[in-house]
């Protein structure tokens, strides 16, 4: 018999969560009246708090401080970015340390932060955000962010909002420059590659060396063969090899090599990292196209344009016009616009924590209070978790307002939409069974059919 997926992440979460475990325990016997695990309560409206993530970028959480210390001046708010590639390798001590953070950034699922795997140094956050909201605090976030943040009935860390995938990014400017529309179709998509590469410029970029956005792309081509068919394997419902979902799931394999072996995808994309590289190469202007997800709609403000483009090494940056569209119909069905997502991050709020009152201010306020949610809102990296906020989008300085207005709102609406997960439906073995598989079916290593089995195995062992 198939065991729940809460009970298979729960008994897999492997060897940093056990650490975690056994360095809190170790610590336990010291901790105050007023802490857990060596940790103390201190003041709810002063001292220093200490924040880890590997998002937001800096300069939209030194926005999203600022209009913390608006209303709490006295608390006051580090943040320190840690690569994606290695959050957890250096979460895992730290929490076990005198040093760590006070507040750092969970997931939902398999991604990086996994809820399951750092739940243990975290304080439950039940009662402080029913404190803040009331009995009925459930109603007024978004489903995704308090599911997909509860372990065993323990709320570990609280949404700052969601992101969405499925779909593509475009340097309207060069667009523009070429003479060229957006593609709809492989074959326009293979045109519109062509005539990019003859002027010098390369069409589509891709860090297909980070398997995470790879699941994205194929996810993406999945919804565009059946959507939910992808969430349905992964939870055990549908076969990746036997029947109709087999056939699909062939299909969808075959289109993700495809896009290889059409010269969509950059020479030596499996060589990329998506962060930094394809992003930088993006922001070069050395590619018209990348595969990302409503995090980017953050990019189209002029200042975090502006400084991604000096990140990515452009002396003189002006404002780029970046627009979001719709993955191409490679499959032919016309189900196209279909998005996934979670919750972005949770702030958790760490048992070892010093200021544990101090740090559970802010993450009650960033995630659950109108201004906090209002000011997530307006930074366009995440769709809010407190339902009914939106940006106000008079008060955001896009980099080219007449062109991206319009097309941002509508995207924002589009991406809130949706209702299939990204990576909180796949198992910690799942997800290295498409690191494995999608990779080496991209470079002619692994057969079709033997991907599928191999994802297949691994959903039967669970």
């Amino acid at each position: 018999m198939r065991t729940s997926r809460t009970t298979v992440q729960a008994r897999r979460a492997g060897i940093i969560a056990a650490a975690v475990a056994v360095g809190l325990l170790a610590t336990a016997c010291g901790a105050t009246d007023g802490g857990a695990a060596g940790g103390t309560e201190g003041s709810a409206t002063e001292g220093t708090v200490t924040w880890w993530g590997w998002t937001p970028d800096a300069p939209n959480a030194e926005k999203l401080i600022a209009a913390f210390n608006e209303e709490y001046p006295d608390i006051e708010v580090s943040f320190i970015s840690r690569p994606i590639d290695s959050y957890d390798s250096v979460l895992s001590p730290a929490l076990t340390s005198s040093d760590g953070p006070d507040v750092f950034n969970v997931a939902p699922g398999s991604a990086n932060g996994g809820v399951q795997t750092f739940g243990a140094g975290a304080i439950d956050l039940t009662p402080a955000v029913q404190e803040a909201l009331g009995d009925g605090w459930k109603d007024q976030l978004a489903e995704i962010g308090v599911d997909g943040l509860t372990v065993d009935g323990k709320l570990v860390g609280l949404s700052a909002g969601a992101v969405y995938s499925g779909n593509l990014w475009i340097n309207q400017d060069l667009f523009d420059e070429f003479g060229q529309q957006p593609p709809t179709t492989l074959e326009e998509w293979k045109s519109v590659c062509e005539a990019f590469e003859a002027g010098g410029k390369g069409c589509f970029v891709q860090g297909a060396g980070q398997h995470a956005f790879n699941m994205d792309t194929f996810e993406a081509i999945m919804e565009n063969i059946e959507p939910g068919l992808y969430q349905k394997a992964s939870l055990g419902e549908a076969s990746y090899v036997d029947g109709d979902s087999g056939a699909k799931f062939a299909q969808g394999m075959e289109i993700w090599k495809s896009l290889f072996d059409e010269g969509i995808m950059q020479p030596g994309a499996t060589g990329l990292q998506q962060y930094p590289d394809a992003n930088n190469e993006f922001f070069a202007g050395n590619y018209a196209m990348v595969m990302m997800g409503s995090w980017y709609t953050q990019y189209a403000v002029k200042d975090s344009n502006l400084a991604a483009q000096e990140a990515a090494g452009v002396a003189n940056p002006e404002p780029m016009t970046i627009i979001p569209i719709d993955l191409p119909d490679l499959a032919g069905t016309g189900n196209v616009g279909n998005m996934f997502g979670d919750a972005d991050y949770g702030l958790a709020v760490s048992a070892r924590s010093q200021n544990q009152e101090a740090a559970t201010t802010f993450a009650v306020w960033l995630t659950t209070s109108q201004g906090g949610q209002q000011a997530v809102a307006n930074t366009l990296n995440n769709i809010p978790a407190l339902n009914g906020i939106t940006p106000v989008w008079d008060d955001i300085e896009l980099a080219n307002p007449e062109a991206q207005a319009e097309v941002l709102s509508a995207y924002t609406e589009q991406a809130a939409s949706a209702t299939q997960p990204r990576f909180a439906s796949v198992s910690a073995e799942l997800n290295s069974g498409f690191r494995d598989t999608l990779g080496e079916v991209a470079e002619g290593r692994m057969s079709v059919a033997d991907a599928q089995a191999h994802l297949q195995s691994i959903v039967d062992a669970e």
